[in-house]
């Protein structure tokens, strides 16, 4: 038995066979351009201040101690000291910094003797000693001796319970961070072994 298709059938049928073969084409390129023009929100970044928010504050070792409102007496004795242009220079440096109430537990006089031009030099030694060299945060300090840009060493203790230094000054407030380096904040101000301050 023969089955006969006429033409016109076939013809049909390739119309329809051709039109299944274009019309996966067809969508696919009415797709592209739906993701080449897709919108995309545009990344906010930060203006004003929230910018520098992480990065680098412009402000030195001296800048924060006299921002900080805790320091006046300190700040006023190293401008007396002529050492106000180093504590602003790159460093870095970590200051153990007395606060005012530690300056006034000194025997009275003692910062008006230290702040006059006479004895500048004695002033120096007392300031000098409670700066070390490089930026040493809390999470770093360990017990031992430490040498000081005076020249003498502070004696460090440091445990669970904190930092102390030389016996006598208690670390209460660690890691102020400056660009030039970093203060530790203590209640007690540190007296170069040598020195006797009876003799001012």
């Amino acid at each position: 038995m023969r089955f006969s298709i006429s033409t016109k059938s076939l013809k049909q049928f390739a119309g329809v066979a051709a039109a299944l073969l274009i019309l996966p084409v067809a969508v696919s390129c009415a797709g592209d351009p739906a993701e080449d023009t897709a919108v995309v929100d545009p990344i906010e970044m930060p203006e004003g201040d929230a910018a520098t928010d992480t990065a680098a504050t412009g402000e030195t070792i001296v800048d924060v101690a006299a921002a900080n409102g805790s320091f006046e007496t300190l700040v006023a004795a190293v401008q007396a000291a002529g050492l106000e242009e180093t504590l602003r220079s790159e460093g870095p440096y970590t200051l153990f910094a007395p606060t005012d109430e530690a300056f006034a537990a000194l025997p009275e006089g003692t910062i008006e003797k230290l702040l006059l031009p006479e004895n500048q030099e004695v002033l120096t030694q007392i300031l000098s000693y409670h700066v070390i060299q490089g930026a040493v945060p809390s999470s770093d300090i360990e017990s031992g001796a430490v040498s000081t840009v005076e020249g003498a060493d502070l004696n460090i203790a440091a445990d669970a319970d904190g930092v102390m230094v030389n016996d006598t000054a208690t670390v209460i407030e660690p890691d102020v961070i400056a660009d030039n380096g970093v203060i530790h904040v203590i209640d007690t101000v540190l007296l170069p072994p040598d020195l006797d301050l009876a003799s001012l």
